[in-house]
C-alpha cells in the first residue's frame, strides 16, 4: 500500500501518472476506432444530440478532472476501496467507444455506460469519505456520462 501524503517529487509524479492513466483511458477507448464523427454524423440523433466537435474539448477537460480527483485521493490513503472502484469506472470508460463506434453494438454500449454510471456513483461516494474536492471534482464526469446514457439509450432505439 502507498502511504498517504507522498511529498516532493513522489507527489507530482503521482499526479503524472493519474494523467496518464485518464491518457491511457482515452487512447484505448480511440484505439481502432477511425471515423467516429463521421459514424456519428450519420447516425440517426435525437435533436438534442451535441455536434461531433463538442466531444474532444468536453472529454478533455473531464479527463483532467478525473486525474486530479484520484491524485488527491491517492494523496491522502494511499490505494484501496476508493480508487479500486476508480479503477473500474475507467476500464468501462476505455471500453464505450470501441463498443459503440468500433462494433456498433449500441445496446452493449448502453449496458456498458449504464455500468459506467454506477461505478462513477460508487467513486463519488467512496472518494467523499476520502477528500469532498475529490469527489466534487467527479460531478462534471457523472453529469455528462448521465447524458451520454441518455443519448446513447435514444441512439440505440433510432438505430
Amino acid at each position: 500500500m502507498t502511504h498517504p501524503h507522498p511529498r516532493g517529487a513522489r507527489n507530482w509524479l503521482g499526479l503524472a501518472g493519474f494523467g496518464l492513466a485518464a491518457l491511457v483511458t482515452a487512447a484505448i477507448g480511440g484505439l481502432g476506432v477511425a471515423g467516429t464523427p463521421q459514424e456519428y454524423g450519420g447516425l440517426a440523433r435525437p435533436e438534442w444530440a451535441p455536434p461531433s466537435w463538442l466531444f474532444g474539448p468536453v472529454w478533455t477537460v473531464l479527463y483532467v478532472l478525473i486525474a486530479i480527483s484520484g491524485w488527491l485521493v491517492w494523496r491522502r490513503v494511499g490505494w484501496g476501496p476508493a480508487l479500486a472502484a476508480y479503477v473500474v469506472q475507467l476500464v468501462l470508460n476505455a471500453l464505450w467507444t470501441p463498443l459503440f463506434f468500433g462494433f456498433g453494438r449500441y445496446g452493449l454500449a448502453l449496458v456498458d455506460i449504464g455500468l459506467m454510471w454506477l461505478a462513477i456513483g460508487a467513486t463519488v461516494i467512496l472518494f467523499w469519505r476520502v477528500s469532498r474536492p475529490a469527489a466534487a471534482l467527479l460531478l462534471p464526469y457523472w453529469a455528462w456520462v448521465t447524458f451520454a446514457t441518455a443519448l446513447n439509450a435514444a441512439i440505440w432505439h433510432l438505430n
